[in-house]
């Protein structure tokens, strides 16, 4: 369920008690933790972490007008998330990610770029921590310019078969 509120203090303020508890826990750390050059707002009906428009004038490519994405906390229906943006698509990511929740005894419930969890206990802070740690604003813009860049390049010969009668992988 997507929030209406307009500040971080109003979405944590509706939100019921152990979920406000877990969410601002979480929160406490991500700002401990994230590098400078990332802003803290609403984005997308959760608490959002991005790169804004100062540092990435050309923004979030499929809204320009949005600033560029990079992680998101938020309390869903029958759990929360936390978003690591740069985990999706990034192997190399994704795969320090795997690795450090087994090197910390946790089990991992990974979507596309999404850590599902039901209590705070199932989330390692520490390694929450490390994450915002371990990736700067040029780091991720990078990341992700190179994962456009592979997605162009894709589509771009996705449509070069097509138009010479080959199927597409």
């Amino acid at each position: 369920m997507q929030s209406k509120a307009q500040s971080v203090a109003a979405y944590l303020k509706e939100l019921p008690e152990d979920r406000r508890a877990a969410i601002s826990a979480v929160r406490d750390v991500i700002l401990k933790n994230i590098n400078p050059g990332f802003e803290e707002g609403m984005q997308y009906g959760m608490i959002g972490y991005y790169v804004p428009h100062s540092l990435f004038p050309a923004g979030y490519h499929c809204d320009p007008k949005q600033p560029l994405s990079y992680a998101a906390l938020a309390s869903q229906k029958n759990y929360m998330s936390l978003y690591l943006m740069a985990c999706y698509g990034n192997e190399a990511e994704e795969s320090w990610l795997r690795d450090q929740f087994t090197q910390a005894g946790k089990k991992l419930d990974l979507g596309k770029s999404c850590i599902r969890f039901k209590k705070l206990e199932d989330l390692p802070l520490e390694v929450v921590g490390q994450a915002f740690r371990r990736m700067t604003v040029k780091k991720y813009v990078a990341i992700y310019e190179a994962a456009l860049a592979q997605n162009v390049a894709v589509r771009a010969e996705k449509k070069r078969k097509t138009n010479i009668g080959e199927r597409p992988a």
